[in-house]
């Protein structure tokens, strides 16, 4: 796996290279973009949560990582190094 532990402990995850990863407020192309990841990012991944298939750089996947409240990026432009949960889902 590709993950790095950083000061807090908290596990970090890259961002598919060559994309900037739009960041929606829930699982879903739906849901409006609270910002935009810049190239070659890494992300904490809270939990994680079923909601609108999408296809990316990963594959395809109904996935969706948080990465703080209220923020979430679909698992298909996230290195997790699986097809299936990596974390606690989310409550």
């Amino acid at each position: 796996m590709d993950a790095v532990e950083v000061a807090a402990g908290a596990i970090t995850y890259p961002t598919a290279p060559g994309y900037q990863v739009n960041v929606r407020s829930g699982p879903g192309t739906n849901h409006r973009v609270v910002k935009v990841l810049p190239y070659n990012t890494r992300v904490p991944i809270r939990c994680q949560r079923h909601g609108e298939k999408v296809s990316g750089p990963y594959g395809t996947t109904d996935i969706w990582d948080n990465i703080a409240p209220g923020q979430y990026v679909s698992d298909a432009y996230v290195r997790t190094g699986s097809d299936g949960f990596v974390t606690v889902p989310c409550g």
